[in-house]
């Protein structure tokens, strides 16, 4: 095998990763991007018992084509954001019967003791992207269907006549414990979760934000709620505040630029033992990185004396 044929196998693999992942395997981030042996997008975080997760679709569009090809999501743990534990793989978009593939953007969330995935997928019989819900009672996994059926479907948003509307789920639980579902394409939608985490406790209603384009995430500091979100296209992350989760939303402006060789800005924002981060996907990888091939970063967040946050500094050094 001559040197040319060696290279193109090892970029092959890289960037499908072919071989499934079947136990732990573990690695020292050396800055970023974090993970750099697979294509990893779309991040979300959880912090969960001195840990952090991170949940993250796997691209695996090989080179040199350019479309996204996403079959299943990986997980990730760490106790110090240096030393990472890639897990089995813990669900895929054919894990819901209902769905036909596309594992797209998606947050795990913790109630009650079980873990509720909230995942992006293309629906076999309803035309567009919907979103279901998985359960495990791990943040590992592994996670299966918890409704039998989608939680969202293209045929509910109607502001919109696009068929990927229905997409980039964020949910977060307020402090009296009411649950939210955010998400959206265009127009940001959300509604109330039932205690269960798997049904609508009310009618679903939009979300007034300018530049809006897809990838919500809320999260609290304080009084505050930060409604974070992925705007124009390339894509840069603008984000708005509000007193209160129903709006009104003012926004703020832009808190990340476009992220290095993408198209697109995808982030998670957490407090992890004291200190605040953001975490997103460039196109930054060594080997064949770009738009269809991601990898997931985590940069330092900071906030000003108004608790406005302050812009992210992308660096290559990471944290």
């Amino acid at each position: 095998m001559n040197k040319s044929t060696i290279v193109a196998v090892f970029v092959s693999l890289f960037a499908t990763s072919i071989f499934a992942v079947e136990k732990d395997t573990t690695f020292v981030a050396q800055g970023n991007p974090v993970v750099r042996y697979k294509y990893t997008a779309d991040p979300a975080a959880l912090v969960h018992d001195g840990k952090i997760y991170i949940y993250a679709g796997h691209d695996q569009c090989p080179p040199p084509e350019n479309r996204y090809v996403i079959n299943e999501w990986c997980v990730f743990s760490s106790s110090d954001m240096k030393t990472w534990t890639e897990h089995p793989t813990p669900l895929k978009a054919t894990d819901f019967g209902w769905a036909k593939g596309d594992a797209w953007a998606s947050q795990v969330i913790e109630r009650n003791g079980k873990f509720y995935w909230y995942a992006t997928v293309e629906h076999k019989t309803i035309h567009g992207k919907s979103i279901g819900v998985a359960v495990s009672d791990s943040p590992i996994g592994p996670f299966k269907d918890a409704r039998g059926s989608a939680l969202i479907t293209n045929d509910m948003t109607t502001i919109t006549h696009i068929s990927w509307d229905d997409i980039d789920p964020t949910v977060f639980i307020d402090d009296d414990g009411q649950a939210y579902l955010f998400w959206g394409n265009t127009q940001c939608y959300y509604a109330k979760l039932k205690e269960n985490m798997t049904e609508l406790d009310g009618p679903i209603m939009p979300v007034s934000l300018p530049r809006f384009t897809e990838a919500p995430w809320i999260h609290k500091k304080g009084d505050w709620y930060y409604l974070s979100f992925a705007s124009e296209f390339p894509e840069k992350t603008c984000y708005a505040m509000s007193k209160n989760i129903n709006g009104p939303w003012e926004y703020k402006g832009i808190l990340n630029e476009l992220a290095g060789n993408c198209n697109t800005n995808h982030q998670a924002i957490i407090e992890f033992k004291g200190n605040w981060y953001f975490i997103y996907h460039n196109g930054g990888a060594n080997v064949n990185g770009g738009s269809f091939r991601r990898s997931i970063c985590i940069d330092r967040l900071y906030y000003g004396s108004d608790e406005t946050m302050k812009r992210v500094r992308m660096t290559s050094e990471g944290i």
